[in-house]
């Protein structure tokens, strides 16, 4: 068993006052009931960092139906890995039991795991790891050191079993374990250590970056919708400047999205993300007008050209292709729809009637935070937003010319 490094309060600038008030409220709950609860992952990552964490997640001994016992507002989501969501109004707190990798010889039949009697596929599966296990087993099967740090709310101490500190100080990503083996058990990984590296301003373990030039086309074998979704995710996240630029050097982009590597030195495509970015750091968090039309968007438009015609009745939405990847079809309609509306908006200030159409449109949210990012016309900016703000100009009431009265008929005329 290895001992951790236990760091005390004093030595590091986490407080409870950073912490949100339901996560500790459902750490001393849990703690009340005898059950060990750290503050686990990125939380504890980005308050050692001085960042604002996006989630507060929980690691415990407490199995899932025994935390859904605890907590009135709790819901049990997962397949192979059941999780324990805490609801507080439209706040979750996730709860997960400490887990461990399973070697190949164990069986487990109700966790899913790998088993000596079945098949092994070709590839490792990370479903290995989905059994309760130690918070000591539950660090080590964590992807990077920085991931795997604990924060015990009794003793104010950081817990550290894979010298995650070190590395923090050092600014590193490093892998836990071989990151060979980390890497082809879930390729998704290479992609989140260069989202890692470039949003936190760290520098990837030598053996990391050489492991992801040797494994990129590993990165295909991940779903193309999860691949998709990370996409997404490196967008919205405030550094995609500086992750596509890494992923680019580290030849990851060149397996998602050949189309974005061979323009990748096309200035167009950089301006377009340090836009994006410029607009993403505005906010403390990412703000809901970054839909994934306005992602994609911002990603796509300054390397293709984007077809506007309205799509056939067979066919009800354009195609937008990026490699291998699955660009939802909703998401590549929303786009043409709302570039289709911005020449409206930048144009001369239309007639009542326009506007009450534009505002009317289901785009127009979507084409309205465009204009704010990409947009040139500060000017048509704030004609919008403040046309937006008083909503629809009234109808004019027309007046309704008075009946003519039909004259009686005559008995001459009978």
């Amino acid at each position: 068993m290895t001992a951790p490094t236990i760091i005390s309060r004093a030595d590091h600038p986490i407080s409870r006052s950073n912490i949100d008030p339901e996560a500790l409220f459902v750490l001393r709950q849990l703690r009340k009931r005898n059950h060990t609860a750290y503050l686990v992952g990125g939380g504890v990552r980005d308050l050692l960092l001085g960042r604002k964490p996006k989630d507060f997640d929980i690691g415990t001994s407490a199995h899932p139906n025994e935390v859904k016992r605890i907590f009135r507002r709790c819901w049990i989501i997962g397949r192979r890995f059941r999780l324990a969501h805490v609801m507080f109004g439209t706040k979750t707190i996730e709860v997960a039991t400490f887990r461990r990798q399973v070697p190949d010889h164990e069986v487990d039949a109700d966790s899913g795991a790998v088993t000596a009697e079945e098949p092994k596929p070709e590839r490792r599966s990370i479903k290995r790891d989905n059994t309760f296990g130690t918070p000591e087993e539950d660090a080590f099967r964590r992807d990077f050191t920085i991931n795997a740090l604990f924060y015990d709310i009794s003793t104010f101490a950081v817990i550290d079993y894979v010298g995650g500190m070190k590395d923090l100080r050092h600014k590193l990503i490093r892998c836990i374990g071989d990151p060979n083996e980390r890497f082809i058990e879930d390729p998704v990984r290479m992609i989140r250590a260069v989202a890692f590296a470039a949003r936190l301003g760290f520098r990837l373990d030598p053996p990391v970056r050489a492991t992801i030039r040797e494994h990129a086309a590993e990165i295909l074998e991940a779903a193309p919708a999860r691949l998709m979704e990370e996409v997404y995710k490196l967008l919205r996240s405030g550094a995609a400047t500086k992750t596509f630029r890494l992923l680019s050097q580290t030849g990851l982009l060149k397996q998602i999205a050949p189309e974005l590597q061979r323009l990748h030195s096309k200035t167009p495509l950089w301006q377009s993300l340090d836009r994006l970015d410029a607009y993403r750091n505005r906010h403390d968090s990412a703000p809901e007008t970054l839909t994934n039309a306005v992602l994609l968007g911002s990603l796509v438009t300054p390397v293709m050209r984007i077809d506007l015609t309205p799509p056939a009745r067979d066919d009800r939405t354009v195609r937008v292709t990026l490699g291998d990847l699955t660009v939802p079809r909703r998401d590549a309609e929303y786009l043409r729809r709302l570039l289709v509306i911005l020449p409206r908006l930048a144009g001369p200030e239309p007639l009542p009637g326009a506007i009450r159409s534009i505002l009317g449109q289901p785009s127009f949210p979507e084409a309205l935070t465009w204009l704010e990012i990409h947009g040139q016309d500060p000017k048509a900016l704030e004609r919008w937003q403040d046309q937006l703000e008083q909503g629809p100009p009234p109808r004019e009431r027309r007046r309704r010319r008075p009946r003519r009265r039909r004259r009686p008929a005559s008995v001459a005329d009978e």
